[in-house]
């Protein structure tokens, strides 16, 4: 059996740290993300909800990245919102720049009251490449 592998992007370890976890674990040939929030460098979240968005899914790609990822390797994706009915219509437009074509991955979206200061966050699980 394979031991499980924290990863982590580069430049973001002491975010982690801070709170307590990792930033993705790799078990055999799956990538298990934690939940992405439209942060900047410095933690603090993005004061537009649009921006917000496009920045989780920038987190994202370099948690991914870190494990040798992209976005095409996504198998399963559950987001996060805090008001799903107004936030709809921009999470659908960043999703389109994101996804502009099939295959699309598994999505769950689930209606939450908090998510520590961000009304956004993306959980993944990607399947990780075979070297060739």
């Amino acid at each position: 059996m394979t031991k499980p592998e924290p990863l982590f992007p580069a430049n973001r370890h002491a975010l982690y740290e801070q709170h307590g976890y990792s930033a993705a674990i790799r078990t055999g040939d799956l990538l298990f993300v934690s939940g992405q929030v439209g942060s900047r460098d410095d933690g603090t979240p993005e004061p537009d909800f649009i921006s917000q968005v496009r920045r989780a899914f920038a987190n994202l790609q370099a948690t991914l990245a870190a494990a040798g990822c992209t976005l095409a390797d996504l198998v399963d994706v559950t987001t996060f919102h805090t008001d799903p009915e107004s936030q709809f219509g921009a999470i659908m437009q960043v999703k389109a720049e994101v996804f502009p074509a099939p295959p699309y991955p598994n999505w769950t979206a689930v209606g939450v009251n908090w998510l520590a200061g961000f009304d956004f966050e993306i959980k993944v699980i990607a399947r990780i490449p075979q070297a060739t």
